[in-house]
């Protein structure tokens, strides 16, 4: 019988080190060498030093500094092991955005370049991408070049190397802390679709479906609002996960079509229509739950679901040199998507927009797919 080298027979079920302790011994123009306490030097090139751009290694690494470094590659002809940094960075950054979405946490950070279709950003090294979707601003993507947005994370996804983030969702949750289900509030239109009107409600943006507008028919929205009329509604859901934000005056009529017929009736008597809202909201709540009903109670509740559009990766490696650049292509445009479950007919999302600034017509939700065009987010 051959005999067999039980070297080779098991040497498959020794798992390598993924990383190793080494001391910088020699700083040249492009890497460095390492001492790793093998036969030969292992060699970490300088696009390899950081999770950042770097310039020189010594922005970097010291002389006889002692660190943890990663296994790139094996040993070349030469027993030269190639190391990194990079990639221990990206993986520490992965696990941190993992916690900060977790947490539900709103992170800020500085627009640095655009596409057509988003905005990029950085989080913690990592490359994040906001769909054109989620930018709730008046101004043009390409002059968010070196702002700084509050962000809430969509999509944390270190396998297909995708960050994706919301500007709407960081300002709708902020606004929606502060507004209820079945409350009235008064707004101003400020864009007309076939499938609704945008009301701006004090800094973000909110769908009046044109399903909620009135008991009667209404062919399209264009024959009850014009831009910049002033309505009174009443917020009928509120979706912090989706950014969403519904509104009616349907229920808001004293008798079917007032809203057509005799608005100022129906401003009139808004706030009694929308007290008998909240008790019947609150009965079907309490029914469900066999909870028998006080005659007077007023208190309301929640909803939810979800999104998504074309995402650049979040490594580096793939960005031009020129990073703060913006790309003024046009964005493609967003499909529509169904709307929350108070409402009758599908609709498109709402976008809600920044306290600071007036807020713009709202763009659907868009469809989040992957891209060929995309560039990868972590070093392959």
């Amino acid at each position: 019988m051959k005999e067999r080298n039980p070297r080779k027979l098991f040497a498959w079920s020794i798992p390598k080190p993924q990383s190793v302790a080494g001391t910088v011994f020699s700083i040249e123009p492009r890497g460095a060498l390492i001492d790793i306490g093998a036969k030969t030097a292992a060699y970490i090139p300088i696009q390899e030093m950081s999770i950042n751009r770097v310039e020189s290694p010594e922005e970097v690494l010291q002389s006889n500094e002692t660190r943890e470094f990663f296994i790139l590659t094996d040993e070349n002809e030469d027993g030269q092991l190639t190391l990194s940094i990079r990639r221990i960075e990206y993986m520490r950054a992965w696990e941190r955005v993992r916690q900060l979405q977790a947490e539900d946490a709103t992170v800020r950070s500085q627009v640095f370049a655009t596409n057509r279709g988003g905005a990029l950003v950085r989080i913690e090294g990592l490359r994040g991408f906001i769909p054109g979707s989620h930018i709730s601003t008046r101004k043009p993507k390409e002059e968010l070049v070196a702002e700084e947005l509050p962000l809430k994370f969509l999509e944390v996804d270190e396998d297909r190397n995708r960050l994706v983030l919301s500007h709407r969702r960081a300002l709708v949750e902020r606004k929606m802390n502060r507004l209820e289900v079945g409350e009235v509030v008064i707004g101003t239109v400020r864009g007309i679709k076939p499938y609704g009107a945008f009301i701006d409600i004090g800094g973000v943006s909110g769908l009046l479906h044109i399903s909620e507008i009135s008991h009667d028919h209404i062919d399209t929205p264009h024959s009850v609002f014009n831009v910049n009329d002033e309505v009174k509604v009443m917020i009928i859901d509120l979706d912090a996960e989706r950014g969403r934000i519904s509104l009616s005056t349907k229920q808001l009529e004293p008798e079917p079509g007032a809203m057509v017929k005799n608005r100022e009736l129906v401003y009139e008597k808004a706030e009694e229509m929308a007290a008998k809202f909240r008790e019947k909201m609150l009965a079907q709540k309490q029914a469900k739950a066999g909870i028998e009903v006080p005659v007077d109670a007023t208190d309301s509740d929640e909803l939810s679901d979800e999104i998504l559009e074309d995402v650049p990766s979040a490594m580096e490696e793939d960005l031009p040199e020129e990073t703060t650049a913006a790309v003024t292509e046009e964005t493609p445009e967003p499909v529509a998507e169904a709307t929350p479950e108070v409402v009758t007919e599908a609709t498109p999302e709402p976008v809600a927009e920044a306290t600071s600034e007036p807020v713009t017509e709202a763009t659907p939700e868009a469809t989040l797919e992957v891209s060929a065009e995309i560039p990868p987010a972590t070093v392959e």
